[in-house]
């Protein structure tokens, strides 16, 4: 299995492309500042998921899980921001949005996931240590 099979990553790639489409024409092309933030956090969302799937150690892959999780929020965020200044794209803004909160969800549940297989590794570690103690 890759990084490109999680359906999270799927989804960020989806979100990316569609904030892209958004943010290269018409008059919300011409704000650089949010175009280029709001790309930097859809591209962040895929690469942080990309490279905590890539990590060996769980500690270090729910680390950019987090950070990937903490970039759908901004996304969410900055398409407020989209939809309260250029009304001519709110319902595209809104379906994007909502995109990233299923995104979110996505992410979460890798997150639990993964925290679910590091308890299951402790219990297996202390169970094997019990073992090898001295009584």
């Amino acid at each position: 299995m890759t990084f490109e099979n999680l359906e999270s990553w799927q989804q960020a790639r989806q979100l990316t492309r569609e904030i892209y489409n958004l943010t290269r024409t018409g008059a919300l092309a011409k704000d650089f500042g949010l175009c280029s933030q709001i790309q930097r956090a859809g591209v962040s969302i895929m690469s942080n998921i990309a490279e905590g799937f890539e990590r060996h150690h769980i500690t270090e892959k729910l680390q950019f899980y987090n950070v990937a999780r903490g970039s759908c929020a901004e996304v969410r965020s900055l398409f407020y921001v989209i939809q309260d200044n250029y009304p001519f794209l709110p319902a595209d803004a809104v379906m994007a949005r909502e995109k990233s909160v299923q995104t979110g969800k996505l992410i979460t549940g890798l997150i639990k996931s993964t925290e679910s297989r590091r308890s299951k590794i402790g219990v297996f570690l202390s169970s094997i240590f019990h073992l090898l103690s001295p009584i």
